[in-house]
């Protein structure tokens, strides 16, 4: 498969859908296509009454490492249409939104993206060798996907400081300490069972687990809305000010 194309692989069975994100030559990072192809296999299990809950994974050595970081590039930089940025935050609405129970199965690296997008996940479970990163003090840009309250409100406000100021690497254990995800399953144990999990939960009433879904999150969403605005204007602010731009950063760590 191209590097520059975005698949993921979806399995519907026993009222649950697996959407596997599938660019496994770039450890599943995040393009334009790849943002577009997960969005709508989302918003299609949304309205699908046959299923009741969403496993999300990757294939591969890795869950994601996060945007692709050449298509942020060139973003930064002004060579790609706007088109291009407008994959992160449709995914985004999509995740959010999502009123069904949705569940990760995380092993390999989960960076960027592939961190963030677990504070709007229901239940997360890593393999034991999984590694979480939030590399974006050092990217030289603000947080992204609410982090910068989910974070200190899932984790305590130490370990979110090092994941997001230090930009320091977490261990399946440690996300399970500090309260990011559910448990830490053996090595390639962690798909199966997330997978009997999600059955687990598809086995009872739709309308009961979709509408305790709704309960648990509305309390969140005027804070989870106010986090984004406020991240999407420090992303626009960065972008605007040829000092604190972080297009060049990016190219010159690509070897451009």
């Amino acid at each position: 498969m191209p590097v520059g194309e975005g698949r993921v692989d979806i399995e519907d069975g026993a009222g649950v859908r697996l959407i596997a994100f599938n660019r496994p030559e770039v450890r599943n990072a995040f393009n334009l296509a790849l943002y577009r192809a997960v969005t709508d296999a989302l918003v299609d299990a949304q309205d699908s009454d046959a299923i009741h809950a969403v496993v999300l994974t990757g294939r591969g050595q890795a869950f994601t490492s996060g945007q692709d970081l050449r298509e942020m590039a060139a973003i930064a930089t002004g060579e790609t249409g706007p088109e291009v940025g407008s994959g992160f935050p449709a995914l985004l609405d999509a995740v959010v939104g999502f009123d069904k129970p949705l569940l990760a199965a995380v092993h390999g690296v989960g960076m960027g993206l592939g961190c963030t997008m677990l504070s709007h996940v229901d239940l997360v479970l890593m393999d034991e060798d999984a590694r979480l990163r939030a590399p974006f003090a050092e990217m030289g840009v603000p947080p992204e996907a609410a982090s910068s309250w989910l974070l200190p409100i899932r984790m305590g406000w130490q370990q979110a400081a090092a994941v997001l100021l230090a930009s320091e690497w977490i261990d399946a254990h440690q996300a399970v300490a500090s309260g990011l995800a559910l448990k830490v399953c053996p090595s390639g144990t962690v798909l199966d069972q997330t997978m009997a999990l999600a059955q687990r939960i598809a086995s009872f009433p739709p309308h009961a687990t979709r509408q305790i879904k709704r309960l648990m999150v509305e309390t969140r969403r005027p804070d989870v809305i106010a986090a984004r605005e406020r991240e999407e204007a420090a992303f626009a602010s960065l972008f605007a000010d040829p000092s604190t731009n972080p297009g060049s950063h990016l190219t010159a760590g690509l070897g451009h």
